[in-house]
């Protein structure tokens, strides 16, 4: 082993790494190397094909046996955007604050999880850290392959921590116990193109696709519940291609979203927009992905780990909270408890994106605290 791993120099030299999904950019070598430094054992592989791969993933195992506690993440980020003060890769920390793109999703997380990792050693059980590449783009071939990978292997955590940037107004503040789910659709109403004087000569499919976003945007799904908000659905996208004022267009199309509780499954949700289109429109056609289910982690032991240590840390008494998009949390929660807590969210996917130094210092010390609680070190 040598010296302790500093989180914020550790943020600085991935965020150097311009890892624009699904590029890579040297990040996992830099975090293999400090991985490596505090005993894991790194796994790396890649996975898919262009457009949407390869995809660079990492797994990184330390210790055996029970319990198998992991912490899982993401080394890739957004497009930069036009419009930084510097530069979006050259991490620079101006006041208190390290400025770069990923510094607060989530390569910030990352290294507070290593910064932790190295100040606990010689544990009993098992420490691993799941890292993809792929978690800000399609996420098909990240967080995904990497448990398709560990099953093929007989390794299963016991418990998942997602570096996510959670916090809302001040580190520790939520917990996310859980995600709404979410799928995409695309429906296209065919008709026949012909001049808007001679209506009776064309057959206008706007008319059709209307009355099916009627009644799409009047279905109540639910009413939420004591975890969740209601489910919501938007219209997203009405494209005709006719190109001129005075043309029925030939075809009608639209795109929608629905983020939907755990009252909802997305298969049925596919099923009822399919019902609801062939009805007002017999010849139209709906394609639907489904990007996750919508997952709960009830309050118990996991959660408990992680308020604790938040306490026991900063005072802080965090909420539990289930809002926000989808994360790569919805795939690992099907293999083992799983909760999300990370830096405050204020600029993720913003221009000059930055986390706060004492804040990445910190949140290593309450990473820290957690695994002392897991292996049995005390808090």
């Amino acid at each position: 082993m040598t010296g302790p791993i500093d989180p914020v120099a550790l943020t600085a030299d991935l965020i150097r790494c311009p890892s624009v999904t699904p590029a890579d950019a040297g990040a996992q070598d830099v975090l293999t190397q400090a991985l490596e430094r505090q005993g894991f054992t790194v796994h790396r592989f890649t996975s898919g094909e262009a457009p949407h791969g390869p995809v660079e993933n990492l797994v990184a195992i330390r210790g055996h046996g029970a319990p198998h506690f992991a912490f899982a993440g993401h080394s890739d980020v957004v497009p930069a955007g036009e419009g930084w003060t510097a530069g979006a890769f050259e991490p620079e920390i101006r006041g208190d604050l390290l400025y770069g793109r990923g510094a607060v999703d989530m390569k910030g997380a990352i290294a507070a999880f290593i910064a932790a990792a190295g100040r606990v050693q010689d544990h009993r059980g098992t420490l691993s850290l799941l890292i993809t590449g792929d978690e800000e783009g399609p996420a098909i071939h990240g967080t995904r392959a990497i448990i398709d990978w560990m099953d093929a292997r007989g390794i299963r955590p016991d418990m998942v921590l997602v570096g996510e940037p959670t916090s809302d107004v001040r580190l520790g503040d939520t917990i996310k116990i859980g995600r709404r789910g979410s799928i995409n659709a695309w429906i296209e109403v065919p008709g026949t193109q012909g001049h808007v004087a001679y209506p009776h000569l064309a057959d206008n499919p706007m008319t059709r696709l209307v009355r099916i976003l009627d009644r799409l945007q009047r279905w109540h799904l639910d009413d939420g519940n004591a975890w969740f908000q209601p489910s919501n659905l938007e219209v997203t996208d009405i494209e005709v291609a006719s190109g001129a004022t005075n043309i029925i267009p030939g075809t009608a199309r639209a795109r929608l979203n629905i983020r939907f509780n755990d009252e909802q499954q997305g298969a049925a949700l596919e099923a009822e927009i399919r019902r609801i289109a062939a009805e007002e429109a017999p010849r139209a056609t709906v394609e639907a992905m489904i990007s996750g289910e919508a997952f709960l982690t009830e309050p118990g032991v996991l959660s408990s780990l992680v308020s604790d240590a938040i306490r026991a840390v900063t005072g802080a008494e965090a909420a539990y909270s289930t809002t926000g998009g989808t994360s790569d949390a919805r795939f690992l929660s099907q293999i083992a408890p799983t909760v999300e807590f990370g830096l405050p969210n204020a600029t993720m996917h913003k221009l000059d994106e930055a986390a706060a130094v004492e804040d990445l210092r910190v949140l290593a010390d309450i990473y820290e605290a957690v695994l002392k609680s897991v292996f049995g070190k005390g808090l």
